[in-house]
């Protein structure tokens, strides 16, 4: 692993233990777009003294480099570039959602091959999602679960054996984010949360955040019209559940599917000191767009016209018709595609891009409860 300069990213699990007991949550950033956007970020995590984390997930960055087209040493090195920039260092580099679809050796190999390229890259934290091998035939939760257990607890032992001996998050996964049924949105129970958890422990794995299906979405999410909506949906009784259940075992809950919630939700309806972590992803790359159609018309038009021509058809099958669900479900496949003109914009589009980020991060740290908890973590590393 290389230098990663004065500011380089610390130890996952450091983060979470500091602020394990306090009100703040740690805003995890998915900067699809890392040009202006993470310097934006970085810039209001230093102002106001707020622990962050930059995270992307398997799909979005592996080391053929995934739908943004950065591969885990290029966002590193450039996250890390904008950190020794700003100057700040109370922040982690997580790997989000390193997703096991079916548990086949041949698939476990080529996500161990990520992880070994994630660590070498200077990966300070890892979340493991094996949520998707839930056995519907199991006749008791453990039964259900056992698949994920198994998986998790391979892939931790192999993290744990490729860090040899340095520290790292670790974060896990029961309960597939977003899955409906003929009911609606799958909620995870508490017994599995306490199962999966115990389980776990008596494998020698310890999480430190667990990330549920609370009834959060990923990405934008529209109405049967098409018009985009709020993500307002959190089961914010069955997150506090499960939480005050797993909190003996010394685990928070990683809060997935922030884009589009309210702030005023956020900061009065957020459990604060039960959910750690709260991941931010697609909102990014929505205000990068915002700038970009402002400022780079051409570009914007471009990704506009590739995005309804590539995925008219496949978005019809899913019953979704409207040009502008289309572009908020599918731009973000673009991003890869247009990667060389999307790093070659204006000075006054890189401003701008960071400007709106600087203020739009400003605002989530509040709303997370946020300020100051680099100090909290910094009290904790003495």
């Amino acid at each position: 692993m290389e230098e990663r300069g004065e500011f380089g990213p610390i130890a996952g699990n450091k983060l979470f233990g500091a602020l394990y007991n306090t009100e703040g949550l740690i805003m995890a950033a998915n900067t699809r777009i890392v040009h202006g956007i993470a310097k934006g970020i970085f810039r209001a995590a230093k102002d106001l003294r707020a622990a962050v984390i930059f995270e992307l997930a398997k799909s979005e960055c592996d080391l053929k480099g995934g739908y943004t087209g950065l591969t885990p040493r290029e966002f590193s090195n450039a996250v890390c570039e904008i950190a020794n920039d700003v100057g700040f260092g109370t922040w982690a580099l997580h790997a989000d959602h390193i997703t096991v679809k079916k548990g086949t050796e041949e698939e476990l190999k080529v996500v161990k091959e990520l992880i070994e390229a994630q660590i070498a890259a200077g990966y300070t934290s890892f979340a493991i999602d094996a949520s998707f091998l839930f056995d519907l035939s199991g006749k008791t939760t453990l039964a259900e679960l056992q698949r994920n257990i198994d998986v998790t607890t391979e892939l931790a032992n192999f993290i744990k054996e490729k860090m040899a001996g340095r520290e790292f998050g670790l974060e896990v996964e029961v309960g597939e984010i977003g899955k409906k049924d003929k009911d609606g949105l799958v909620l995870t129970t508490v017994d599995e949360a306490t199962t999966y958890i115990t389980e776990l422990h008596k494998r020698d794995i310890y999480p430190q955040v667990l990330a549920i299906a609370n009834g959060s979405t990923h990405g934008n999410i529209y109405d049967a019209q098409g018009n985009l909506i709020e993500q307002v949906s959190i089961n914010i009784e069955r997150t506090v559940e499960i939480a005050k259940a797993i909190e003996p075992l010394n685990v928070r809950i990683a809060q997935h599917g922030i884009t589009g919630t309210p702030l005023k939700f956020i900061s009065t309806k957020f459990p604060k000191g039960l959910i750690l972590k709260g991941n931010v992803g697609t909102f990014w790359m929505n205000i990068a767009w915002e700038v970009l159609e402002i400022f780079e018309p051409e570009l914007y038009e471009d990704i506009w016209a590739w995005t309804l021509k590539e995925y008219r058809e496949e978005a019809a099958k899913k019953g979704i018709t409207k040009n502008d669900e289309i572009f908020g479900k599918y731009s973000k496949f673009a991003i890869t595609v247009f990667k060389d003109r999307i790093y070659s914009v204006s000075d006054d589009t890189t401003r701008e891009l960071e400007a709106k980020a600087y203020a739009e991060a400003m605002m989530f740290f509040k709303a997370f409860g946020a300020v100051a908890t680099a100090d909290k973590v910094g009290e904790y590393l003495k």
